[in-house]
């Protein structure tokens, strides 16, 4: 390698950047001669914080600004919340590491400290993302749902001034800031299938760029990747995106692949949930032609 300084870039977040500077360590301790610079990016998701994603352009708007600056060469690469990354990325970008995952489920933060059976009827749970609304609105019809966006230490804190009686979160995100105590409970993924992605990252660089592929390729973890090109498949075949209720969960069981998939109507009707257990996938190619199949077939049955 003949590089010894590379900039990454983040948003700027408590999580992000703390995700990100989790990621540097575990490079540096590999690599303790390199130098590594930090670019933090505003990113529109970040300024718009008064409306859903659904209605100014999805998730996307997470990773644009970042991007931009991997493609003009202020960053050699980026991580994002893998959760945060739309089915199609520039042609002259890739993601092809994949850390080693944390803890994949949702929890809800409830201002009482009690658990969601025990809300009582009428309570408003804050949350953004369709698929928890659809989800856990099924077990609790008696719950009002609401929009609540921002930092995760906003909502909790809005949870605990009583804008909302609860919110649902990733644990992932909780066990990264260190303040996974926060939670009242941890759902499983029977009761709230995660986010295509959830609790791992995803780490993007130019295509081009052969020294930072190298570099990244030896943190990435095969098994984590696997499982998130397996999800991302069930989301690029059934077009995912903000206005999409999609969620999709590969885990590792035994010598198989376990991958549950759910995909509704942006209006939360006709919920559907699809899963495949199948032998390991042998590479990535592999892995995100199977979630492309469980893809389509939820898409057929709308």
């Amino acid at each position: 390698m003949t590089r010894t300084r590379f900039t990454y870039a983040t948003r700027k977040s408590a999580l992000a950047l703390a995700q990100c500077r989790a990621f540097v360590a575990l490079i540096e301790r590999v690599h303790p001669q390199l130098q590594f610079e930090e670019l933090q990016v505003v990113t529109t998701g970040d300024r718009v914080q008064d409306r859903p994603l659904s209605e100014i352009g999805g998730k996307g708007l997470f990773i644009k600004e970042i991007e931009e600056a991997l493609l003009d060469g202020r960053a050699d690469f980026a991580v994002h919340s893998s959760k945060d990354i739309p089915p199609d990325l520039a042609e002259s970008l890739v993601v092809e590491c994949f850390p080693e995952r944390v803890d994949a489920r949702d929890v809800i933060v409830t201002r009482s400290g009690a658990g969601f059976d025990a809300l009582p009827p009428g309570s408003t749970v804050g949350t953004s993302s369709l698929r928890r609304r659809i989800q856990l609105s099924a077990l609790r019809p008696d719950l009002t749902f609401s929009v609540l966006r921002g930092n995760v230490d906003t909502r909790i804190r809005k949870c605990r001034e009583g804008v909302v009686e609860a919110i649902v979160l990733a644990r992932a995100g909780m066990l990264r800031l260190g303040i996974e105590a926060e939670a009242s409970e941890v759902f499983s993924p029977e009761r709230s299938l995660p986010a295509v992605g959830q609790g791992a990252l995803a780490v993007e660089q130019r295509a081009n760029d052969h020294e930072v592929r190298a570099l990244l390729a030896q943190v990435s973890h095969q098994e984590t990747k696997i499982a998130v090109l397996a999800e991302r498949g069930v989301m690029r075949a059934v077009e995912g995106n903000c206005q999409t209720p999609v969620a999709a969960y590969a885990i590792r069981d035994g010598a198989d692949l376990w991958l549950r998939a759910m995909l509704a109507e942006p209006d939360g009707s006709n919920v559907r949930k699809n899963e495949l257990r199948v032998p390991w996938p042998t590479g990535d190619v592999e892995a995100g032609a199977l979630g492309e199949q469980l893809g389509r077939a939820l898409r057929g049955r709308g």
